[in-house]
């Protein structure tokens, strides 16, 4: 750990312990990720722990991120030219989709700082840093206008945000906020049970490949959604 308490790591210690791959629905990126023959994959939490690091969400391709991705570079005039929010950004693979498909700047977001060491990484992999940038702190809490009154962001992705209740409920009210402002809000999730039942309109479904010691089969079925302003949380939730 470094004095300040960030895990202390290098773009070595990812290269090292990762394996460059192309996820199953996204072969135009390639990732450093976590596989059954890297040390990675084999680190208990404790040990992850002993050495000041969170748990790797980073390292894994997860469903609702390839989905989104998958959906971003099919349908690529939703993001060309646009100001793009990555939230959740884990490995990048969503960011790196938007870039991929000339977003105009994407800003990848995630509270883990080794999660922006490794996007940073898998972006330099795929030659794509141009427009790219890393903000690593919690964002719900933040405006979703500008000081003129348009939204500040022109398209709002999120992969698999609604996997435990206080998170998800935090997640639906500020991304809802977001679309109220008038930026594209586009959610990538396999059924998670926090994930919005109302207030969504369905854009794609995908069948992605994953890894059993990370989900309930092999084959996920996972949707993207675009939410809209409409909120399915009750009052006082």
């Amino acid at each position: 750990m470094t004095p300040d308490g960030t895990p202390s790591v290098t773009a070595e210690f990812i290269l090292r312990n990762t394996e460059l791959a192309s996820p199953p629905l996204i072969p135009e990126l390639r990732l450093h990720l976590a596989t059954k023959i890297t040390p990675l994959w084999e680190a208990t939490e404790s040990e992850l722990q002993q050495l000041g690091l969170p748990p790797p969400y980073w390292a894994f391709a997860w469903a609702g991120g390839q989905a989104l991705a998958r959906y971003v570079i099919d349908h690529p005039h939703l993001v060309a030219g646009r100001r793009v929010l990555d939230i959740g950004a884990g490995s990048g693979i969503v960011s790196l989709a938007a870039l991929w498909v000339s977003a105009a700047t994407v800003i990848a977001n995630d509270i883990d700082p080794v999660a922006g060491l490794a996007i940073r990484t898998n972006a330099g992999t795929n030659g794509l840093e141009a427009g790219l940038s890393f903000a690593g702190r919690d964002m719900f809490d933040e405006p979703a206008l500008a000081e003129d009154g348009g939204p500040l962001f022109d398209v709002v992705l999120a992969g698999d945000v609604f996997y435990e209740r206080p998170m998800a409920v935090r997640a639906e009210t500020w991304l809802r906020r977001h679309a109220a402002a008038g930026a594209l809000v586009l959610v990538g999730d396999p059924g998670r049970a926090y994930l919005p039942k109302t207030g969504r309109e369905h854009c794609a479904t995908y069948q992605v490949p994953v890894s059993t010691d990370l989900e309930d089969r092999e084959i996920k079925e996972t949707s993207v959604w675009r939410l809209t302003a409409e909120t399915s949380i009750p009052a006082g939730s």
